[in-house]
């Protein structure tokens, strides 16, 4: 295991340690108002793994995940799809930052957080708690105004009824893309394949 992949706060890249304390690498790509949104995700990323009881060195990692989620997401589009894998090239391009992010970060952020980062638009099937966290923080952080008192009152569910209110969320974003005409990208069916099982 190298040392960017290991959990002990020792083990962790210099750039993870920075982005949990808020600081972004100088190749971020995010303005004012998207720095706030970053800073929020990253709030609740911080807020769950405490209420989790998690270990000091895994709060590093889900804070540093919410603050690099987005450190791409106002380079343009043009920018991004060389960047990324051959099977990200044909996304919308407001959906290459995730993707090529988790590229950038490759050597500095564990597996985890990388596929973690590279879906957190998309949502995966894979998804380890970490995935879900972010996925659901960057949806559900409270600057957004898609449906604030449903959003409130999902965040006030959250963490300990994560597996639920991530069925919720899915289901929601996955109508409003069938609802939209779009087609659902088969990680997002995957994700709302295996959170609707059972339902």
């Amino acid at each position: 295991m190298s040392a960017a992949a290991s959990t002990s706060e020792a083990g962790l890249s210099a750039v993870v340690r920075a982005a949990a304390r808020g600081e972004l690498p100088d190749w971020a790509r995010a303005g004012e108002k998207r720095r706030a949104h970053i800073g929020r995700v990253a709030a609740l990323m911080g807020e769950w793994a405490q209420a989790l009881g998690l270990p000091e060195e895994e709060r590093t990692r889900w804070l540093a995940t919410g603050w690099l989620h987005d450190v791409l997401r106002e380079a343009p589009p043009e920018e991004l799809r060389p960047l990324v894998p051959p099977a990200f090239r044909e996304l919308p391009g407001k959906l290459l930052h995730g993707p090529a992010a988790a590229e950038r970060l490759a050597g500095d952020a564990d597996a985890e957080m990388l596929e973690a980062i590279r879906y957190h638009t998309l949502g995966s099937g894979r998804f380890g708690r970490l995935g879900r966290a972010l996925y659901l923080a960057d949806f559900l952080e409270p600057g957004r105004k898609y449906e604030p008192e449903w959003t409130a009152a999902l965040r006030a569910r959250m963490p300990r009824e994560m597996d639920a209110v991530l069925r919720e969320v899915v289901r929601a974003r996955v109508r409003h893309v069938t609802e939209s005409g779009s087609t659902l990208h088969p990680e997002t069916r995957a994700l709302y394949e295996q959170t609707q099982e059972g339902a």
